[in-house]
């Protein structure tokens, strides 16, 4: 048995700079790995199990398929559990930090072919801090930076793809915050502004959303309840 963690993915700052042919979006954005993290157990099988924290939400079908489609690529079979512990549907990457263990469990390094199981899945396989562009497949590291950052994360679950959805129906909004994607959260979760709103008063920050949604942060330590604070992690490739 093998057991690899997975961190989580925080996008700092999102732009979409346009949308392919094929309706994919094409982004330029900010990413970070957080010292929150799932485990991924590997041994010998063919089952997916899941364990911990977060297992009581179930694993959704969009995970499911990222962890299955990793081991696909790979031409590989194993029992995989998962102690989770990074909230499904919270913009934090769940289930494409899990599918990037599988990918490094697996020895498979190809960015490229990473980002077609899931658009977050090639920076996950890299970590650390890096600008993110194309739709996910180009991962250009950046400087190793510590930073303590304030979660918030709420008990909605936001779709990525109906958020960009939305985003397009809204007709391609640039956020005023950092994040594009902000104006089609709240518009597809209206709710997230209470979440918002109760971030702000404990931080005395106007918070961002991250990804697409529903977790939101701000910059340094705020302790309090319903908050996790959260660091900065180097990434797999990260000098020392």
């Amino acid at each position: 048995m093998v057991a690899i963690h997975a961190p989580a993915k925080l996008t700092v700052t999102l732009s979409i700079t346009g949308v392919r042919e094929d309706g994919y979006h094409l982004i330029d954005a900010e990413m970070v790995s957080l010292d929150l993290y799932d485990v991924v157990e590997l041994s010998e099988g063919d089952s997916l199990e899941v364990v911990g924290p977060q297992s009581a939400q179930g694993l959704g079908a969009e995970q499911d398929n990222l962890v299955r489609r990793a081991l696909e690529l790979c031409g590989r079979t194993a029992a995989v559990r998962l102690h989770k512990h990074i909230p499904p549907g919270a913009g934090l990457g769940g289930g494409s930090t899990d599918a990037a263990a599988v990918l490094r469990w697996a020895g498979h390094t190809d960015l490229t072919e990473a980002a077609e199981i899931g658009a977050d899945v090639a920076f996950c396989l890299h970590g650390g801090r890096a600008r993110v562009t194309g739709i996910g497949e180009r991962v250009e590291p950046l400087p190793f930076v510590e930073r303590t950052v304030t979660l918030l994360i709420p008990p909605v679950h936001c779709s990525t793809a109906e958020v960009y959805a939305q985003w397009d129906r809204l007709g391609g909004p640039v956020g005023d915050n950092g994040n594009d994607l902000e104006p089609a959260a709240l518009a597809v979760a209206p709710e997230l502004r209470r979440w918002r709103d109760q971030l702000g008063d404990a931080s005395g920050q106007r918070p961002r959303l991250a990804g697409s949604g529903s977790t939101w942060w701000v910059d340094g330590e705020h302790p309090g309840e319903g908050l996790l604070v959260a660091r900065t992690v180097r990434g797999v490739g990260d000098p020392l």
